[in-house]
């Protein structure tokens, strides 16, 4: 096999351009991977709270990967490697892998073989015991607590699975692995990192000593299909009359806060809010990582900068906010106010950029407001609270609540209109809510949406823009879902 070539010091490494849409192929060294080999098996869902300890045979198959891998590092070809297109090398690995199997004396059967094939091929490929979970696409998350503890979330449900790592030190080659692929470092100088892999999902990971129990890492998922609002009327997060005046409301530039907790579904709701979009309008995104997934032609996607080994060159939401004014936005969109943007994006939506949106953490829509008013306070502006109480009022008109629900699914719980300021405080009625009244055999919340029956002062605006809204859009009634 003329790609490969036995190395003396047994040093070699892989790394040919990686091909679109296919995962970065790095080796390391035979001792790191030595040291780093997992046993992932097939995700599944186990009926305990922690994955069963691992059998002998389990034990013996991840030997036999460690001794696998180290021989075929000793025999690769660097140079021969890096002149040939990436799915010629991945071939020959394979090939080389499966005569390695054949040479081993202790017997494994067909199954075995080729799952040994597979998990080398991934962890010389690709991110390890990972790749099995990644290769999922009812996976939106996957949550690493320890080496040998992973969870992932399917349908709104978290489960454990039977996949691990061998030890800490093959986490942590894992987590470097994902991170340098973004220019990035984690290390006890800078234990925590926000990096994002090849198919735009979202990674943050944390090391000791910050992590008391060795790595710990969460992948955040997004689906390859961008989600539409039609997608979200079918399993059930609100009924066809709220998509109707939230689309109009996009369209008619009306400003608005979409708000929830972690994992409410903000971001999906705020990408499925973006289609109705015109897509004449020049939209521009900032985010602290990316995850948007806008679907307009004319958009512009900034992402700020953490700060290098030296403490410089930071560049935070704040900053792209301020930039972003220069640049002829249309729209401008903030993947979540955290900070001192929120004073910005505010006066942004005051001064000619209407039809912005953003998102913000928070357990209602009243909540969202106060939430808004402590972090412009936090970041040290010196404002009257009147004064900005009345540049929130006039700058958002519109505040989604999104919520997860009892056994996972989540919904638009709440949607409310601010009407202005009585006094002291932010006037808001509500115009669509949801009332839980229990939950179903499989641990779902049931209930039904209740349209209260109030006509908002921003649909005089929509219908101003020629938008025609359903005559019966805003009756009173009881909505099931």
């Amino acid at each position: 096999m003329g790609l490969f070539t036995r190395s003396n010091n047994g040093t070699a490494t892989v790394t040919p351009s990686p091909a679109a849409g296919s995962s970065t192929p790095i080796v390391d060294p035979p001792a790191a991977m030595a040291a780093a080999m997992p046993a992932p098996a097939a995700p599944r869902p186990v009926p305990a709270a922690v994955p069963p300890q691992q059998t002998e045979r389990q034990i013996y198959l991840q030997q036999l990967k460690v001794r696998l891998h180290q021989q075929l590092v000793e025999r690769l070809d660097m140079q021969n490697m890096r002149s040939l297109p990436p799915e010629v090398v991945r071939a020959e690995v394979r090939a080389l892998i499966r005569e390695l199997c054949l040479n081993e004396k202790n017997l494994i059967n067909q199954s075995e073989q080729e799952k040994l094939m597979d998990d080398v091929m991934d962890e010389t490929f690709g991110l390890g015991p990972l790749e099995t979970l990644l290769k999922d696409p009812t996976i939106t998350d996957i949550l690493v607590n320890k080496y040998d503890r992973i969870y992932c979330e399917k349908r709104g449900r978290l489960e454990a699975v039977d996949v691990r790592f061998r030890d800490n030190a093959h986490l942590r080659q894992i987590i470097d692995r994902i991170v340098a692929l973004v220019g990035r470092r984690v290390d006890e100088i800078s234990p925590m990192v926000d990096a994002r892999l090849t198919d735009g999902s979202r990674v943050n990971a944390i090391i000791p000593p910050l992590a008391l129990d060795g790595p710990a890492m969460s992948i955040r998922r997004f689906g390859a299909k961008p989600m539409q609002l039609e997608d979200l009327i079918r399993h059930g997060a609100f009924p066809p009359a709220v998509m109707d005046f939230l689309s109009s409301a996009v369209q008619a530039r009306v400003n608005i806060l979409i708000s929830g907790g972690t994992g409410s579904g903000k971001t999906t709701l705020l990408n499925c809010l973006s289609r109705y979009v015109p897509t004449d309008e020049r939209v521009i995104t900032i985010e602290d990582a990316a995850e948007l997934q806008l679907q307009q032609p004319h958009v512009v996607r900034l992402e700020t900068r953490p700060p290098n080994i030296e403490g410089k060159g930071e560049v935070t939401q704040r900053d792209l906010v301020k930039n972003c004014l220069r640049m002829r936005p249309d729209r401008i969109i903030i993947g979540e106010v955290r900070g001192g943007e929120a004073l910005d994006m505010l006066q942004a939506m005051n001064t000619g950029h209407e039809g912005s949106m953003t998102t913000i953490h928070a357990n209602n829509t009243r909540d969202a407001l106060g939430r808004l008013e402590v972090m412009i306070a936090m970041a040290g502006y010196d404002i009257p609270m009147r004064a900005l109480r009345q540049q929130v009022a006039s700058a958002i008109q519109v505040i989604v609540q999104a919520q997860r629900l009892p056994g996972g699914k989540r919904k638009v719980t709440r949607v409310s209109e601010i009407t202005g300021m009585e006094g002291e405080q932010i006037q808001m009625h509500d115009l669509f809510h949801f009332e839980q009244h229990g939950v179903n055999s499989e641990g779902h919340a049931q209930g039904h949406f209740v349209c209260s029956g109030i006509r908002p002062r921003v649909a005089e605006r929509i219908e101003n823009r020629g938008i025609r809204l359903p005559m019966d859009l805003f009756q009173r009634r009881t909505i099931e879902g």
